[in-house]
């Protein structure tokens, strides 16, 4: 039986990944598996690769429900070098509260990346060149053409609160 592809996400999650980059939010644990911390730090998702990074499996919300490769696969794959952004343009995404703005403009990816897109003017960054950046990031993806790999744990949820 084939692997399936993976959708392609929608422009906002390759912001997202740019961003987890920036911020450190990723750890490599071996050659196959990886963990990438929520935004908010609420979650941490499990993503395995294959060697040669076409094979995908994470655990988060968006690959394992909507069936496009979600930011946090993205982030790994930026992680392992498969595709290398430059860092002003991570460090321009880093510290980008995407859970909130996700929820404030619920979910609407155009709202989301026009507001990123102005507070990345008013610090200074360049938009134009995130956004170019990001569509490069994607464009790697489409080229890649990632398949799913198998789904072994659900999606991921919040820790559970230790009490004493």
């Amino acid at each position: 039986m084939p692997a399936t592809q993976w959708k392609m996400p929608p422009l906002a999650k390759v912001y997202e990944a740019l961003g987890a980059i920036g911020d450190g939010r990723v750890r490599i644990e071996d050659s196959r598996r990886a963990t990438v911390v929520s935004s908010d730090g609420s979650k941490r998702y499990a993503v395995e690769t294959s060697a040669d990074g076409r094979e995908i499996a994470s655990n988060d919300n968006a690959s394992y429900w909507q069936g496009y490769v979600g930011y946090p696969a993205i982030t790994v794959l930026l992680a392992r070098g498969f595709y290398r952004p430059p860092a002003n343009v991570t460090d321009a995404l880093a510290g980008v509260a995407w859970k909130e703005l996700n929820r404030k403009f619920r979910n609407n990816w155009g709202r989301t990346i026009a507001e990123v897109e102005k507070e990345l003017a008013r610090a200074g960054h360049d938009p134009d060149a995130v956004r170019s950046e990001a569509e490069a990031v994607l464009s790697f993806l489409r080229a890649l053409r990632p398949v799913r790999g198998k789904r072994s744990r659900p999606p991921a949820e919040k820790p559970a609160v230790k009490t004493r």
